[in-house]
């Protein structure tokens, strides 16, 4: 239940002819526990075959952010006793990011505020994804020692210019024009307007086209363009080390502020992110990506660096984590080789039938 109120972490109805769906946990950001996986698991299978139900509009109450992520607390309690938790909760989030990824009705996501994580999974695969000037998208897991999950690979991996990865190694955020050249949003409109964009699509969900050309705004030049040719050079390099090496050689104000960047994060997920990208880019399904996903996940989450991540950066917030191994040439290709092995077979992560 959410924080001061008996309301479910999600709002579920049916207005008019829209399936809504509401991330109501504002004072975490709306970060998503299992229970509003399930919830919206259940609403959207049960919307799929009803004809009353002609579009998904999914957003948030408050006015604090769209979904800053997954519950990270949980996750890091249930790695110091096994993982058990961890595993569930991994295998229901992918299978409701899967469901949206091939859902038929159209699902139209308000990225007003933050876009993290969690939420980037449930709001990558609507066919229409509204930012407002309010928008901080990011994937900041490199941070905390995870990986760039809930589908990262494929939508990261399909980002022109290398931009992906980029943003998947340095946990870069980045504000609405940025979000609309590298494809995160599809329109652009004011959150001054939103109200009366809600009411206008539950009103007349057959005609979104229309009213997203009718609300659209201007969100500016997108700040990340002057980088573009500088990203699409240096994060084209075979490996990590040259990665950095070219990072190191280039010597100017950005390339060492991305040096900086990257000094910080966990080594491991560096490494993680970066064979996770390069596969995900050339697998032919969503569904197959994200049982690649399931099986990092399985083994990352019990692994030092997430554990020592979390301390770090949300528990004791020194902002000092120690990772293990503590260098990019420490992390091996045969203990990449172990993350990304294939799970027994009854342990193997499937979509919903």
């Amino acid at each position: 239940m959410s924080e001061a109120t008996a309301e479910p972490g999600v709002l579920v109805r049916v207005e008019g002819r829209v399936g809504r769906l509401t991330l109501n946990r504002p004072k975490a950001l709306h970060a998503l526990d299992l229970d509003m996986i399930e919830r919206m698991t259940e609403a959207l299978l049960a919307w799929q075959d009803d004809a009353a139900v002609e579009l998904v509009l999914l957003d948030h109450s408050g006015e604090r952010g769209f979904c800053a992520g997954g519950d990270i607390r949980m996750l890091a309690e249930s790695a110091r006793s096994g993982g058990e938790a961890a595993r569930r909760f991994f295998f229901a989030e992918y299978r409701l990011n899967e469901l949206l990824h091939r859902y038929a009705k159209s699902v139209v996501a308000i990225l007003d505020g933050v876009v993290m994580g969690g939420g980037v999974g449930i709001s990558m695969a609507a066919r229409y994804r509204v930012a407002t000037e309010r928008i901080a998208y990011a994937m900041p897991e490199s941070g905390i020692g995870l990986f760039p999950d809930v589908g990262g690979g494929w939508w990261l991996s399909r980002m022109p210019d290398h931009i992906g990865l980029w943003l998947a190694l340095t946990g870069a955020r980045i504000k609405a024009a940025d979000c609309e050249l590298v494809g995160v949003a599809t329109d652009y409109v004011e959150s001054a307007r939103l109200p009366a964009l809600k009411a206008a699509i539950v009103a007349e969900p057959g005609a979104i086209e229309r009213l997203l050309t009718e609300f659209e705004g201007d969100a500016g030049r997108p700040p990340l363009a002057q980088h573009q040719d500088e990203i699409a050079r240096i994060f084209a390099m075979k490996s990590i080390e040259g990665i950095l090496a070219a990072l190191g050689a280039a010597g100017t104000d950005w390339s060492r502020e991305q040096l900086a960047a990257l000094a910080q994060k966990s080594p491991q997920t560096l490494k993680v992110a970066f064979r996770q990208l390069r596969l995900a880019e050339k697998i032919g399904s969503f569904a197959e990506n994200m049982a690649m996903e399931y099986r990092i996940a399985c083994r990352v989450v019990v692994r030092p660096d997430f554990s020592e991540g979390v301390r770090a950066l949300i528990i004791d917030k020194d902002q000092s984590p120690h990772w293990d191994p503590p260098s990019v040439e420490g992390v091996s290709e045969t203990l990449l080789d172990e993350i990304f092995a294939a799970l027994p077979a009854q342990q193997e992560w499937s979509p919903l039938p």
